[in-house]
């Protein structure tokens, strides 16, 4: 009892500092936008651009993507711009709860599948399968950059 009652208590004083630092998957419930994909099926490459604008706004290009539902892409990312952005794919109401939380812990990091941070310069990617129809959002979480306008908007379209 006493173990238990000890490894309670480290997990309460762990968690804090795991918070601020790394935001891992394993949320262990199933993604309404997909799942991650395998290379061998990708159908389709999207490449996608983060940057900034001389006017002060954040963009993706392009910032609406059309795909089928059960169709793997490989999202082809890249930092275009001279700042860190990342890269979140996800419902809309999880990618505003994802914001909120960014902006208590900006440095979080993210080991999620369906999301990428690329310092200015870099490229990565994402494969993905789509595995429901639907409209979803992808949005770089870095506090201030939603607002300047970093995010964009899947269709998932029926078969």
């Amino acid at each position: 009892m006493k173990i238990y009652a000890l490894a309670l208590a480290l997990a309460a004083l762990t968690s804090p500092a795991l918070a601020s630092g790394n935001h891992a998957g394993g949320h262990g419930e199933k993604m309404a936008v997909g799942e991650p994909g395998d290379k061998a099926k990708v159908t389709q490459t999207i490449r996608v651009t983060m940057k900034e604008t001389e006017d002060g706004k954040m963009l993706f290009q392009p910032a609406v993507i059309k795909v089928r539902k059960d169709q793997t892409v490989k999202i082809s990312i890249k930092n275009a711009g001279e700042t860190d952005h990342e890269f979140v794919l996800d419902q809309e109401d999880k990618i505003l709860e994802h914001k909120k939380v960014m902006e208590k812990f900006p440095e979080m990091e993210h080991a999620d599948p369906n999301s990428i941070r690329l310092a200015a310069g870099e490229s990565g990617e994402i494969v993905w399968k789509f595995t429901t129809g639907g409209d979803f959002k992808f949005a770089c979480l870095i506090p201030g950059h939603y607002e300047a306008g970093m995010h964009g908007d899947v269709t998932v379209a029926a078969k």
